[in-house]
């Protein structure tokens, strides 16, 4: 396994679902003063967890988590692992599920990696994998931005992810790529099989290799003036297409 450096989390709902996941945490500091109503479910979590909470100066937790909006609420907390694609096999099978996983083209916004994991939970996605280089990776802002999703939804970090492709399409994975070229529509697609969604760079879109590694191609229909959607947009449009589609199928058998 492959552990992040990053050890702090910062805000309510990261830190309480971090603590109700289980993940190791040291300890969680609160800013006195801050308001109860965002911070007696983490104290009770913690007491609940056995973790101790210390109550500490605000700007000090602002200078521990500098330019993160904490909410008057941090965690000290053991390293995140980086789970293996293996691992995304396996949740998908004790679901009884087809692999449903999102692959990440080089995201580099933080932002946007925080509101993909958020939506790869609701959506019941079994893990994402992104490339270990020109990709943000778990940091706290992420965590942050996805409200507590990254204590559930598994996140491998692979070399190459144009041999991962090859890899899942030997397990049996179809690879489909989010696309503006695409020729078809995602709705006339069938997303019902094991599925990969490749998502592309937040400017540059997919790379040239990762795009003619996919099976096929799907859009999204671009009905006004501005002919792209933020990257976690698009993922979460198809992710819950992908989850329409499933339902439907099984809703028929």
């Amino acid at each position: 396994m492959e552990h992040t450096e990053d050890q702090w989390l910062a805000g309510k709902h990261p830190v309480l679902e971090a603590l109700r996941s289980g993940r190791p945490i040291h300890k969680v500091w609160i800013a006195e003063g801050a308001a109860k109503h965002q911070t007696a479910s983490v104290v009770q979590a913690a007491k609940e967890a056995g973790v101790p909470v210390q109550f500490v100066d605000r700007r000090r937790l602002d200078q521990t988590v500098p330019g993160v909006n904490h909410q008057g609420v941090a965690a000290q907390a053991a390293a995140l692992e980086y789970a293996d694609v293996d691992d995304i096999f396996a949740a998908a099978e004790r679901k009884g599920e087809p692999p449903l996983l999102i692959l990440l083209d080089e995201i580099e916004d933080p932002h946007n990696l925080g509101s993909i994991l958020r939506t790869a939970d609701s959506a019941g996605a079994h893990g994402v994998i992104i490339p270990r280089r020109r990709s943000v990776g778990l940091t706290a802002t992420v965590a942050k931005t996805s409200a507590g999703a990254v204590a559930y939804v598994p996140v491998a970090r692979v070399a190459n992810l144009a041999q991962t492709i090859d890899m899942l399409k030997e397990r049996g994975v179809w690879v489909a790529g989010a696309d503006a070229s695409a020729e078809q529509d995602v709705y006339a697609s069938d997303l019902t099989g094991p599925i990969a969604l490749v998502i592309g760079n937040e400017n540059r879109g997919l790379g040239r290799l990762i795009r003619e590694k996919c099976d096929f191609l799907v859009k999204l229909p671009m009905l006004g003036r501005i002919q792209s959607l933020n990257a976690s947009v698009a993922a979460g449009v198809l992710l819950y297409e992908i989850v329409r589609q499933r339902r439907s199928a099984a809703a028929k058998q």
